[in-house]
């Protein structure tokens, strides 16, 4: 995506500081200082710092998105129920009316669509679509040195839209879009819905039937299980209390409101697996607890911090806790790592490849100067400051390395898929379509080439030739663009299967995932080899410090 710098004039821009322009003011306020809500909402804003006090720590809540987009299909279904002996308490609000309703039985919640007396119109000008928050990110500071105002947006994948309540009249959107198309923004567009219904949440309590948008369910034990799926299959306990609220996409989300170290229970099991060596679980709950830290702005535009797949960390609530996992974390409580005295970018992946990723190998932004490529071997085993994987012949050579490696037992170390034209046609038309791109109109694929490469080997440039022309593809749209690539660290050939005309590709790399920071499988082998947690996660993040959170520390 081409971006322009040219300040937008004939719009009322936006004067105020960005919020992120203002998070360069380093304040430490300590948690004593601010009453729990307030504080929240500054963490959220990146403006203060967190105390070391045990009490605070243990009390620290987030919320957590884990049902982001309910109502989005018709048939969805969804139940709550009380652990045996307890009640859910219900708070309904509509307006200014309150309702509290008890019940010891399971509610049930259905979607009903509802006709409106006449269509509404929903409309935003999308200036841009990422696999990535990361990458949006990037892309929404780019905007507002522009001088225009956006928020970050999750409606399927990642998009950055202009701030809704500052263009908020047809007139301005339709001004902005005219400004944005006029200095070469292709992939800008204006989403414009026209709905005859909308969906409404029917609430079953007591055998009635109740319509609230906005819902706070709790109980006496602080435990709540939900069902969800269309036989509500699908069933988790949840510690803390639930809110049922409305999204920026016409849906609901349900947000669980969990304290920080009760949240942790409930990640790392799931990330880094039962069976992982102690200090393994340790290195992964110090990063989950730093990664959340760091990012609880992620859903500021819906009113929560944090979801629960893999675009945050994987959150299932009390279902799958570990006694062994559950005593890691009890013995990391409240370390995090910093670098500078500011909490890291902890970023982690499944499966490096052998080697670790700068940040700016995968995504759009500053380089993070603890996100750099390192070698995932126990010993020097490839010399990479005289053979960096940027050249083609010295990254095949590495990826035909097998042994040695933290990884080497791992299945998904290395890879190699074969995959015929006509797939990775389909595939690329939908994630062009998804992009708003002009050339998902392509009918046939030429030829493909990897044009530029980063020093740890990972895909800077990938230039297809199409019948309509040739486009590139780069960074971590290369991972959304095929269905084969489980990461970036690959190399390709094309196949003819004895014939004239090009049947497809091979695709030939290792590792799953971003592969920045930590590789979860790497871990666990130096865990083996006696490594402590501290070791670890400075083999991984080198010049990096772990502390205990204190008021001293940068969010």
């Amino acid at each position: 995506m081409r971006q322009n710098h040219h300040f937008i004039k004939q719009l009322p821009p936006a004067q105020s500081q960005s919020t992120e322009g203002k998070n360069q003011i380093a304040m430490k306020n300590p948690f004593w200082r601010f009453s729990y809500t307030v504080l929240m909402t500054f963490c959220l804003l990146g403006l203060t710092g967190a105390s070391a006090t045990e009490d605070k720590i243990k009390d620290l809540e987030l919320k957590i998105g884990i049902v982001q987009r309910f109502g989005e299909q018709p048939t969805a279904k969804l139940q709550l129920e009380p652990t045996i002996g307890d009640r859910l308490k219900l708070k309904f609000a509509e307006g200014d009316r309150e309702q509290i309703l008890v019940t010891e039985k399971p509610v049930k919640l259905e979607t009903v669509m509802q006709a409106l007396p006449k269509p509404a119109i929903e409309e935003v000008v999308v200036l841009g679509t990422y696999r990535t928050y990361e990458t949006a990110e990037d892309s929404a500071e780019n905007w507002r040195k522009q001088g225009i105002q956006v928020e970050i947006a999750q409606p399927e994948r990642w998009q950055v839209w202009a701030k809704r309540d500052v263009y908020n009249t047809p007139l301005l959107r339709r001004l902005l879009f005219q400004s944005v198309k006029a200095t070469g923004n292709d992939l800008a567009y204006i989403d414009t819905r026209i709905l005859p219904k909308v969906p409404r949440v029917s609430w079953v309590v007591n055998g009635k039937s109740y319509t609230p948008n906005h819902v706070e369910i709790s109980t006496v034990k602080n435990l709540i299980r939900l069902k969800k799926g269309e036989k509500l299959n699908t069933s988790r306990l949840y510690a803390g209390r639930i809110k049922f609220q409305p999204n920026a996409y016409g849906t609901y989300t349900f947000v669980n409101k969990v304290s920080l170290e009760t949240y942790l229970r409930g990640v790392v099991p799931h990330e880094i697996g039962t069976n992982a060596p102690t200090s393994a679980v340790e290195a992964q709950a110090i990063l989950a607890r730093t990664y959340a830290l760091r990012n609880l702005r992620r859903f500021a535009i819906d009113n929560y911090q944090l979801c629960a797949d893999t675009h945050c960390q994987v959150y299932y609530g009390l279902g799958g806790t570990d006694a062994r996992i559950d005593k890691a974390i009890a013995a990391t409580k409240g370390m995090v790592l910093t670098y500078n005295n500011e909490l890291i970018d902890a970023l982690y992946s499944s499966t490096t490849g052998g080697i670790t990723a700068s940040f700016s190998d995968v995504w759009n932004g500053a380089d993070r100067p603890y996100l750099r490529p390192v070698v995932d071997a126990p010993t020097n085993i490839w010399d990479f400051s005289k053979q960096n994987l940027k050249d083609e012949k010295n990254f095949q050579k590495f990826i035909s390395l097998q042994q040695g490696f933290n990884e080497s037992s791992w299945n998904i170390f290395r890879w190699y898929k074969e995959t015929p034209l006509n797939d990775i046609i389909k595939d690329l038309q939908k994630f062009l379509r998804a992009k708003n791109s002009p050339y998902a109109k392509f009918k046939t694929i030429e030829a493909m080439a990897i044009t530029e490469r980063s020093q740890s080997g990972r895909i800077l440039e990938l230039a297809v030739r199409t019948d309509i022309g040739i486009f590139t593809l780069h960074k971590d749209e290369v991972r959304s663009a095929f269905a084969a690539p489980r990461s970036t660290l690959f190399y390709i050939v094309p196949l003819n299967k004895g014939k004239e005309d090009l049947w497809g590709f091979a695709f030939i790399g290792g590792g799953l995932g971003h592969g920045v920071g930590l590789s979860q499988t790497g871990a666990q082998n130096l865990a083996k080899l006696g490594w402590s947690s501290s070791k670890i996660l400075e083999f991984y993040y080198p010049g990096t410090k772990l502390q205990r959170l204190s008021e001293e520390i940068k969010f």
